[in-house]
């Protein structure tokens, strides 16, 4: 690793986001994107201005980010003030990133895996927002660890495949929407708030892209007796979506006759399809399966 002299660095003093700046650390430390872990560098300075300003950063926001990658967004999310938490799952880049970021003493790089990593430990009690640019191939289940942890997060703006979003935000009865739609609005309100072309990384990807930024209520959409039981409901339900609700159902586990109790007493036609369901109703089916 060859590392950064005093003109690399003054290189680096504009902005990380744009093809000459990360060319030049890439070639200067010998980096090669990894087709394993997802990488994609960003190098649109308007998309991390996007991301900074849809996450509300503030001076003295603590904010955890996922992949800092070379520093591209913490760099953004360093400069609005905040207090940075980044956790890097690639070992070379820790490394980098001392030498990116050394001009920001509000930066504190983690190396680990997200989803082994002690948030409460790296965090603390105190409320937090998440920012980050998510290897594509494991956005779902990031995603999904954080909420389920009832972590005292507040926002959570993401770069994510545009598919993926589009799911994330689906109305019942549309093709899109699925047992990722239930998840995300039980315990947020998502809202994409920005489309990023692939020019906007290096390699440019496959797929479109989008910023899409999931405020964390402070209450689940709907009060539940049993937060497991709704979501076995609701994983069972698009299990098989070409058939019906109460076929669904028994095909994920649950009795022949605990399936038509339950959805007699929640109000729900036996014959109506898994994919037509709002979180209430889910909601109201999950409870009828709980006090049966």
């Amino acid at each position: 690793m060859s590392g950064l002299n005093q003109e690399d660095e003054k290189i680096l003093q504009p902005k990380i986001a744009s093809r000459e700046v990360t060319t030049h650390i890439l070639k200067a430390f010998g980096l090669h994107m990894s087709k394993k872990l997802g990488q994609n560098f960003l190098i649109d300075a308007g998309v991390v201005r996007g991301i900074v300003e849809a996450a509300d950063v503030q001076p003295g926001d603590r904010v955890l980010e996922i992949g800092p990658g070379i520093g591209t967004l913490t760099q953004g999310l360093a400069e609005a003030g905040a207090e940075v938490h980044a956790v890097e799952l690639d070992k070379k880049l820790p490394a980098v990133l001392k030498e990116t970021l050394a001009a920001y003493d509000n930066v504190t790089i983690v190396p680990g895996d997200i989803l082994k990593v002690d948030i409460p430990e790296i965090m603390g009690p105190r409320p937090f927002k998440v920012a980050a640019n998510l290897p594509y191939y494991i956005t779902t289940p990031i995603l999904m660890a954080l909420l389920e942890r009832h972590l005292p997060i507040t926002v959570m703006v993401t770069m994510v495949q545009k598919e993926v979003a589009e799911r994330m935000i689906a109305e019942p009865g549309s093709k899109t929407y699925g047992a990722l739609s239930v998840a995300v609005q039980y315990y947020t309100e998502p809202e994409i708030v920005l489309n990023v072309p692939p020019r906007s990384f290096i390699p440019a990807p496959e797929v479109d892209s989008v910023v899409i930024a999931c405020h964390v209520r402070q209450t689940p959409a709907v009060q539940v007796i049993d937060e497991k039981m709704f979501f076995r409901v609701v994983k069972a339900a698009f299990g098989q979506r070409r058939k019906t609700l109460s076929n669904a159902l028994r095909g994920g586990g649950f009795p022949k006759e605990q399936v038509r109790d339950a959805m007699e007493k929640a109000g729900i036609d036996l014959l109506r399809r898994g994919e037509t369901l709002s979180l209430e109703e889910f909601g109201r089916l999950a409870d009828a399966f709980s006090t049966l």
